[in-house]
């Protein structure tokens, strides 16, 4: 079997080529691309050519415009990375009878109310960034019948700049930080994320009426505060030589980090429709965290 791989310089991306390599060929195609392969989602008519040539069977779509407060002054290319990029690519898989994976967010709602939102429930994007995602989701699930869509929230990685890095930073540099508490979601490793990629390709190429859109995300909940915590407790636990402990985070409201983007309050996602479906079990958010915080500390020692 041969996957084909767009977005392999990213977080997601990058987790992939390792789980997938046990379920087939991976052809890894960055923004750069290879010889006759484009992989530059900001010009997305040429991206079907890539489809054509490798003659894929499954194609994975992990290359998105993430910049949620960029994206608000750049909407043009939102929408060409987010939206058409992932049309064109849903209608050359479409074209040649293959699999598509597909990454969406918790962004694609409004965060409104306290419980996790549900693969059935009503989108409501509050910004450019969720909603050229919700568009992007749409065009692959309208024009390529055998889609797996599958969104997730807070993602992270060892790979490039990501909340944990910065706060581990902070934590040297201050003797006080500042932390929203009233966002909610589960930090959701990109290895995680790539492991239930591979798991699911399988099982759906075995089984296609599996194909469908999912919520996949870590265990549990926590706010960018108690993440925050977490992540300078598992680092003191490691070692790590830090100004701002845990006890020297403070809680404080959204409204008091103003931004371009509004993000969503609550980014529960319900994942019992992906557990079900694949038999699959999901890890607490704080397993992953404190996987992710030895990796950058050992960097460090």
């Amino acid at each position: 079997m041969r996957i084909l791989v767009f977005g392999t310089s990213g977080q997601v991306g990058w987790a992939l080529q390792r789980s997938l390599a046990p379920v087939g060929e991976v052809v890894a195609l960055g923004r750069d691309g290879a010889p006759g392969l484009p992989g530059d989602f900001a010009q997305p008519q040429a991206l079907a050519a890539s489809v054509r040539a490798v003659q894929p069977q499954v194609v994975v779509i992990a290359a998105a415009h993430t910049a949620v407060d960029r994206a608000e002054s750049e909407p043009a290319l939102a929408h060409t990375i987010n939206a058409e990029a992932p049309a064109v690519l849903a209608q050359a898989t479409a074209e040649v009878g293959a699999l598509l994976v597909h990454y969406s967010t918790d962004y694609v709602f409004d965060g409104s109310g306290q419980r996790p939102w549900r693969e059935d429930d009503a989108p409501g994007p509050l910004g450019v960034y969720g909603r050229t995602k919700l568009a992007g989701e749409e065009a692959v699930r309208r024009l390529c019948p055998r889609h797996l869509v599958l969104r997730t929230s807070w993602v992270h990685g060892t790979r490039g700049g990501n909340f944990a890095r910065t706060m581990l930073r902070l934590a040297r540099e201050r003797d006080r930080l500042s932390v929203v508490d009233d966002q909610v979601g589960a930090p959701t490793g990109a290895d995680l994320l790539a492991d239930l990629t591979a798991h699911m390709v399988r099982a759906t190429r075995a089984q296609p009426a599996l194909c469908g859109l999912y919520h996949a995300a870590a265990a549990g909940e926590t706010s960018w505060h108690g993440y925050a915590c977490r992540v300078l407790a598992r680092a003191r636990q490691a070692g790590a030589t830090l100004r701002a402990g845990p006890e020297a985070v403070d809680a404080v409201p959204s409204s008091a980090w103003p931004t371009p983007a509004r993000r969503p309050l609550n980014s529960r996602l319900d994942t019992s429709r992906l557990r079900q479906a694949f038999g699959l079990a999901l890890p607490d958010w704080g397993a992953g965290v404190d996987r992710l915080v030895d990796e950058l500390e050992g960097g460090n020692r």
